[in-house]
């Protein structure tokens, strides 16, 4: 793996759950984090399956002894975050465990659909870094019926922030209630992504002139909806988590 593909040492901590990427940077000014005996910098990349960080006096560890991975249908109205200074609710609001879990990605407030929570650092950090191509797949009300043009914009990349971001798919799934393109006021789009910036779907969708009524994830990688077969959540471990990925 290439240096620049390492995480960032507060990315990296706040996907543990340590704490938030402010509170790390605050811990690291205060001389607080050490990576292999030596005070960290705010930025610097860390090997997560070979450095061995140290917050405030504790070891972290990347995969904890039991492991747990729960897959969760998030409704509308939380936050993907372990706490929020709002008084929000928050995923963790939706799950009854123990362990101290955090959302593996996010989904803003107004999406609904698949996240994962766990307590392993490692198949969190393989689950969201861009060089592991975790493909994600979204379905997308959208307020009218895109036209060719927009679609084909769609499809050959839109500009955000500076950069080209370009879909692995789009499909049409069909117009809402089954009407025809000609009769129908809103329509359902399928776009898979193997990126994850913030609120990138509708900020693609913005580009392409058409509001989002609805964003609903479907899939992460080999994890889907249909798992959880109704249910709101659903917990794995690690051996079903491999058998998943392996099928």
């Amino acid at each position: 793996m290439a240096k620049n593909q390492y995480p960032k040492i507060q990315a990296y901590l706040a996907h543990l759950g340590v704490a938030s990427r402010r509170k790390i940077e605050d811990l690291i000014r205060a001389k607080k984090v050490q990576v292999n005996g030596v005070l960290a910098e705010i930025g610097q990349r860390v090997k997560p399956a070979e450095d061995v960080l140290v917050v405030d006096g504790r070891k972290i560890e990347p995969t904890p002894a039991q492991p747990i991975y729960i897959l969760l249908d998030k409704p509308v109205g939380y936050v993907s975050t372990t706490s929020d200074e709002e008084g929000r609710k928050t995923v963790l609001d939706l799950v009854n465990t123990k362990e101290r879990v955090y959302p593996v990605g996010r989904l803003d407030i107004d999406s609904e659909g698949l996240m994962i929570l766990t307590n392993d650092g490692d198949f969190a950090f393989k689950m969201t870094h861009p060089s592991s191509n975790i493909k994600k797949i979204y379905h997308v009300l959208l307020l009218g019926v895109p036209s060719t043009l927009a679609l084909n914009h769609l499809k050959r990349g839109v500009k955000l922030g500076g950069q080209y971001v370009q879909p692995d798919q789009v499909n049409i799934l069909r117009h809402e209630d089954g009407l025809s393109p000609q009769q129908s006021k809103n329509t359902w789009l399928e776009i898979a992504l193997h990126e994850g910036q913030n609120r990138q779907v509708r900020k693609m969708m913005r580009r392409i002139g058409y509001q989002v009524l609805r964003l609903q994830r479907t899939a992460m990688g080999p994890f889907n909806l249909d798992m959880l077969e109704g249910k709101t959540s659903l917990i794995l471990n690690k051996k079903q988590v491999i058998e998943i990925f392996s099928s």
